[in-house]
């Protein structure tokens, strides 16, 4: 399921901030957001932006955000966390539509990207055949929960990097991507690590491998890698349709020579069945260091064992990140 940046949502819980004479504390969704007091009463629809919206410039209802290029990030206010911004339905012209309504095309925000490749490097665009790789947040889904449930899944970690996607089609020369483009063979990293492992030949026709991409030059090269290197996270059928489970995933890894992104838990059986599924508990999970280093990770990613659709998810596949709080205040870009 595409995220919906900005989206009409609910003030669920409002509660005071400890030395704070103008400003709440909000929960929309599984957010924490500060708001201005007055503003709103626990139950009024807001308009809901989240993290890396980027509001457009000229609209006097986004000035506040100059300072901060508006970016909406991650900010501690008051010793809060605040993730996300919420804003009244006056914002938008007319009357407010129906809770959980995408009205990030009516106000003109587009999504924060770090990065776009060189414009000649790119070759076409993204493979249709192909899912794109945006992981949904938690917060933003928490009905994902109870979808998992009582099911044996596994954690990996997210790493920090950039995505990259390797599509051998059933006729064809492989197809290289950004997370959003096609790239023309070239020094570029993606055809770099497509070189070091053979993506032309090993990776079989009509399956497309997704990965992180790290090393020098690539975001901070947090995990402290002396060249560029590929952590598979998803391996796709393209003629089926379908995503390998965790088992056909390392498998399909081993197999070709590919490293995966670090599986840090495998839950199965009674422990599954008794697993605390809530969002304080991922969060936890979502903390800590890359190994051998004194860098946070960013986070963590969770899926089933076996793939299974999510009707929260509007029927894509279960699966979902936690980002490492610590690392949204302290280390992102």
């Amino acid at each position: 399921m595409e995220r919906k940046l900005v989206s009409i949502q609910c003030i669920d819980h409002l509660e005071p901030i400890p030395g704070a004479d103008n400003i709440l504390k909000a929960r929309v969704m599984g957010w924490d957001v500060v708001v201005r007091k007055g503003e709103f009463a626990p139950g009024d629809a807001c308009v809901f932006f989240e993290i890396d919206s980027l509001l457009p410039e000229g609209q006097p209802w986004a000035e506040f955000l100059r300072p901060r290029g508006f970016r909406v990030k991650t900010a501690r206010l008051r010793g809060v966390l605040s993730q996300g911004l919420a804003l009244p339905t006056s914002i938008l012209s007319g009357e407010a539509p129906a809770q959980g309504t995408d009205v990030r095309d009516a106000l003109g925000v587009v999504k924060f990207e770090p990065a776009l490749p060189d414009t000649r490097e790119v070759a076409g665009p993204f493979p249709g055949q192909v899912p794109r790789t945006d992981e949904i947040r938690l917060q933003s889904a928490l009905g994902v929960l109870d979808e998992l449930r009582g099911h044996d899944f596994f954690v990996t970690t997210k790493l920090d990097g950039s995505s990259a996607t390797f599509f051998r089609p059933l006729e064809g020369e492989l197809v290289a991507c950004s997370r959003n483009w096609a790239l023309r063979r070239g020094a570029n990293p993606v055809w770099t690590v497509a070189a070091k492992y053979a993506l032309d030949t090993v990776l079989p026709p009509g399956f497309a491998v997704q990965g992180e991409l790290c090393g020098p030059g690539i975001q901070k090269n947090r995990l402290g890698l002396t060249e560029a290197e590929l952590f598979i996270f998803s391996v796709h059928d393209t003629r089926t349709g379908r995503f390998l489970g965790h088992a056909e995933f390392i498998a399909f890894c081993a197999e070709h020579g590919l490293r995966t992104v670090p599986v840090e838990h495998v839950i199965t059986g009674e422990a599954a069945r008794t697993f605390e599924h809530d969002l304080e508990h991922y969060l936890k999970l979502a903390q800590g260091f890359y190994p051998g280093t004194k860098n946070r990770k960013e986070g963590i990613v969770v899926r089933p064992l076996v793939e299974r659709p999510s009707p929260t998810l509007g029927g894509g596949r279960l699966s979902f990140k936690i980002i490492n709080n610590d690392f949204l205040l302290k280390d992102e870009d």
